[in-house]
């Protein structure tokens, strides 16, 4: 058991964030950079599942007790209470605070 899981949308997320970063620009695409960041992303969602709580909150988006982890520039959000942990959504940072709130929202 990998001691969490990903909201189906989540899984989404992910690979939105992989296929963004490797397609860029045409001048700019990065196959490699993509992998690094999503490795990177449940690196960081593993290191959670010892200390779920690390994370902060964001009652600016919610009012669950969800918890929030960055990394580089996304935002991981996910309920600490919850066993296995679950990740609900990994979105870019600086997404508007009431995109991000709507994305929270549709995912229970």
């Amino acid at each position: 058991m990998s001691g969490y899981t990903l909201h189906s949308e989540a899984f989404g997320d992910i690979d939105e964030i992989r296929a963004h970063i490797a397609a860029g620009d045409p001048d700019a695409a990065d196959p490699d950079a993509a992998d690094r960041v999503v490795t990177a992303i449940f690196d960081r969602i593993r290191a959670l599942v010892g200390l779920p709580h690390q994370g902060y909150r964001r009652p600016d988006l919610t009012s669950r007790p969800l918890r929030f982890a960055l990394v580089f520039e996304y935002v991981i959000a996910y309920a600490p209470e919850k066993t296995p942990l679950r990740v609900l959504a990994v979105f870019h940072g600086r997404r508007s605070p009431r995109v991000m709130a709507a994305i929270l929202r549709g995912r229970e």
